[in-house]
C-alpha cells in the first residue's frame, strides 16, 4: 500500500514538473501528454533504482531526457517520449551485461595497467653499447694513453640515418671516432710498403678553446688498386630471418651484395650461405666471372622464420676454410639487422665463437641493415673480434662506397693488431683527453703483449685521432693537482717535447709485432688552427659534432654554428660529395635539438 502511494506521488511530480516546463499552466496539459510524462519518469526512477543495485557497470547507461510538453504536436512527442522509454529499457539491460562492455582509455586490462603502451613509448628496439666519455686525466698521475685503432665506419651512417629521419640519434648510437674515420683526409701515402703505412701529426689551438691544443695523428695505409688485390675467397653469409623482411633490410642487401660481385674476377669466388631458424648453403664456391649465376642466387633470397646468428656463422667459417686461399683475401661478409634469437645468442658466446674462427686466418665483415630492431653492439664488436670492419649501410650509395669505392680497404688487411701508444710529457703537459675510442682503450702493457687483439688497417685505410692537450700555464687544465703528488720538477726536462708517440703493428702473416716511434716537439704548434690545414680543420669539425651529439661536455659553447662555418670553410674538393653530404646533416641536427647542442655544453674555462 505504501509502496504504491509513493509511486503514485512520483508521477504526480513528474507530471506536474513536465506540465511547468511546457507553454501552458499544468491544468491544461492533455491526457496523452500526461500519460507519456509519467510512463518517462516510472523507466526513469527505475533506471535511478538500477543502477543503485548494479555494484559497477562496465559503461554507465545514458540519461534519459524528458522533454517538455507542447500543445502544437501532441502525438509526435508522444511517441518520442514512447520510444526513448523503450530505448532506456535496452540500455539498462546492456549496461546490466559486464561483458558487452568494450574497455575505456586508461580502464585496466588484465588488472594492469602495464600491459597499456603509451602511444609516445618508442616502438623499437635497437641496442647500443654505453660507453662514456673519456675522461680528462693528469700527464703527472697519468702521463701514458694507449688504445687500439679503428676503421669502422657504421656509426656515421647510422647517425645519418636517424638524422634523414627527423630524429637525434641516441648518445650511445654516436661513436665519435666513427663519425671522424668516415672520411678520407688525403693523408700522404707510404714511400713502400714497409712500413705499409705512414704517420702524420698536426697539432694547433683546439677550435672550442682556444686555451688547450689539439693534437692530430693521422695514419695512411698503403694504396693498392683493386685490380691488384689477390685472389679472393668470399663467403656471403646472409640473414633470411622474418625479422629482414622489408625494403631497408634484404630489399637493400640484395644489390648492394650485387655491387660487389660485379667487381669480381675469373679468380675470386663467392660461396652464399643463409640461416634462419637454421642454416644452409644456397650458392657453393663459385667463380666471379659466373656473374649471373651469382646474382641469380641473391634474386631467389626470401625472409621468413626465426634467426639462429651462431650456426650461420660458422657454417661460413667452414665454408670459407674449405676454400681457404693461401696467400689470398680470406673473408666472411656477414649481412644481417643482429636480431639473433635461436641458437647461441649471448652476446659474449657470438664474440667468443668468432675470436675461436679468426685463428683459421679467415677475417670477418659486418654489413649492418635495417631498422627497429638493429643491434648495433652485436655488429661492432663482432667485426672487432673477428679482425675485420663494421659498416652501416642506410643507402645503396653507402654500399657503394663500402663495396666498390673502399672494396681494397674493406677486403684486404695490410696491418694487423695496430695500437697506439703516447707518453705526455708532465713536465710541459698539464691535461690531456683522447676523443673517442672509448670502447678501443688498453691497458698500458697490453701495448708489448702481443697476445692482445688490436685493430686492423686495410689497404688504402686511413686513421685519424684527436688529443685534447692542456699545456703547463696554459690555463686550460680542469683538474686541480694532487696535493702529495708527483710533481713537474720530478720528471725528465726534454721540454722541447710535448708527448712520445710509439706505434706497433704486424705483418698480417706473422705474430711478432713492430714498434715504430716519434716524438711531438713544442715547434710543431701552428699558432692559429686557422693557418692549419683542411685535412686538420674538417677532422676537428666533425669531432666538435660528434661530442656535441654526445652533449657536449667538453666543447663548451661550440654548437651547430661553430661546427658548419668550421667544416665549410674545410670542405676542399668534395669529390664524392660526402663533406656536403655532412653540412647537410649538421644543419638537420640544428633543426631538431631545441637544446641547440653545444650552448648546454661545460667543463671549458
Amino acid at each position: 500500500m505504501n509502496r504504491n502511494l509513493s509511486l503514485c506521488a512520483l508521477v504526480i511530480v513528474t507530471l506536474l514538473a513536465g506540465c511547468w516546463s511546457g507553454d501552458k499552466p499544468p491544468m491544461e496539459a492533455r491526457p496523452k501528454d500526461q500519460a507519456a510524462t509519467a510512463q518517462t519518469g516510472i523507466v526513469q526512477h527505475r533506471q535511478e533504482e538500477a543502477e543503485k543495485l548494479e555494484p559497477m557497470p562496465a559503461a554507465p547507461p545514458p540519461p534519459v531526457a524528458v522533454a517538455p510538453a507542447s500543445l502544437s504536436q501532441p502525438e509526435a512527442l508522444t511517441g518520442s517520449r514512447a520510444r526513448m522509454a523503450a530505448e532506456a529499457k535496452l540500455d539498462y539491460a546492456a549496461a546490466s551485461v559486464p561483458a558487452a562492455s568494450p574497455p575505456q582509455v586508461g580502464q585496466q586490462v588484465g588488472g594492469s595497467l602495464d600491459e597499456l603502451r603509451a602511444p609516445s613509448e618508442p616502438t623499437d628496439r635497437e641496442q647500443y653499447a654505453h660507453q662514456e666519455v673519456n675522461p680528462v686525466k693528469r700527464a703527472a698521475e697519468q702521463p701514458v694513453s694507449t688504445f687500439s685503432i679503428d676503421v669502422d665506419t657504421g656509426s656515421y651512417a647510422n647517425v645519418r640515418r636517424f638524422l634523414n629521419t627527423g630524429r637525434l640519434p641516441p648518445r650511445d648510437a654516436v661513436r665519435v671516432e666513427e663519425l671522424i674515420n668516415y672520411f678520407d683526409y688525403d693523408y700522404p701515402t707510404p714511400d713502400s710498403r714497409q712500413p705499409p703505412f705512414r704517420v702524420s701529426t698536426e697539432l694547433a689551438p683546439t677550435p672550442w678553446n682556444p686555451k688547450t691544443l689539439l693534437l692530430a695523428v693521422g695514419i695512411k695505409g698503403y694504396e693498392l688498386p683493386k685490380t691488384q688485390l689477390p685472389p679472393a675467397n668470399l663467403v656471403f653469409l646472409i640473414d633470411v630471418s622474418g625479422s629482414m623482411d622489408s625494403p631497408d633490410k634484404i630489399g637493400l642487401l640484395k644489390p648492394a651484395l650485387k655491387l660487389l660481385v660485379r667487381q669480381l674476377r675469373a679468380e675470386d669466388k663467392v660461396a652464399i650461405a643463409v640461416y634462419a631458424g637454421a642454416a644452409g648453403m644456397v650458392l657453393e664456391p663459385t667463380p666471379g666471372s659466373q656473374k649471373a649465376k651469382i646474382e641469380a642466387a641473391l634474386d631467389r633470397l626470401s625472409a621468413g622464420g626465426s634467426t639462429n646468428g651462431g650456426a650461420g656463422i660458422q657454417l661460413a667459417y667452414s665454408l670459407a676454410r674449405d676454400g681457404f686461399v693461401k696467400g689470398g683475401v680470406n673473408r666472411v661478409i656477414l649481412a644481417t639487422d643482429g636480431d639473433f634469437n635461436v641458437g647461441t645468442v649471448n652476446f659474449e658466446a657470438l664474440k667468443n665463437l668468432v675470436e675461436t674462427q679468426r685463428k683459421s686466418g679467415v677475417a670477418l665483415t659486418t654489413l649492418g641493415f635495417g631498422t627497429g630492431n638493429y643491434n648495433d653492439r652485436l655488429m661492432e664488436q663482432l667485426a672487432d673480434a673477428g679482425n675485420g670492419n663494421y659498416a652501416y649501410i642506410d643507402t645503396l650509395r653507402e654500399a657503394n662506397k663500402v663495396l666498390v669505392e673502399q672494396m681494397s680497404a674493406t677486403l684486404l688487411t695490410i696491418a694487423r693488431d695496430v695500437k697506439i701508444q703516447i707518453e705526455f710529457n708532465p713536465a710541459v703537459v698539464e691535461e690531456y683527453r683522447l676523443i673517442g675510442y672509448e670502447n678501443r682503450m688498453l691497458r698500458r702493457e697490453d701495448f708489448s703483449n702481443d697476445a692482445v687483439d688490436a685493430g686492423d688497417i686495410g689497404a688504402g685505410h686511413a686513421v685519424t685521432a684527436l688529443y685534447e692537450i692542456a699545456l703547463k700555464g696554459g690555463g686550460g687544465a680542469l683538474t686541480e693537482p694532487l696535493r702529495y703528488g708527483k710533481t713537474a720538477e720530478d720528471a725528465a726536462p726534454r721540454g722541447d717535447e710535448i708527448a712520445f708517440l710509439r706505434l706497433r703493428y704486424k705483418q698480417p702473416d706473422s705474430d711478432t709485432s713492430q714498434l715504430l716511434e716519434w716524438p711531438i716537439r713544442r715547434d710543431q704548434v701552428v699558432q692559429d688552427w686557422r693557418a692549419t690545414s683542411e685535412r686538420f680543420r674538417f677532422a676537428a669539425a666533425v669531432a666538435g659534432f660528434g661530442q656535441v651529439l654526445r652533449g657536449g661536455r667538453y666543447t663548451g659553447n661550440f654548437g651547430y654554428d661553430q661546427v658548419l662555418a668550421l667544416a665549410r670553410e674545410a670542405r676542399g674538393a668534395d669529390s664524392h660529395g660526402y663533406r656536403g653530404e655532412f653540412l647537410t646533416l649538421v644543419g638537420l641536427a640544428r633543426s631538431m635539438d631545441s637544446g641547440k647542442g653545444g650552448e648546454q655544453g661545460q667543463a671549458i674555462r
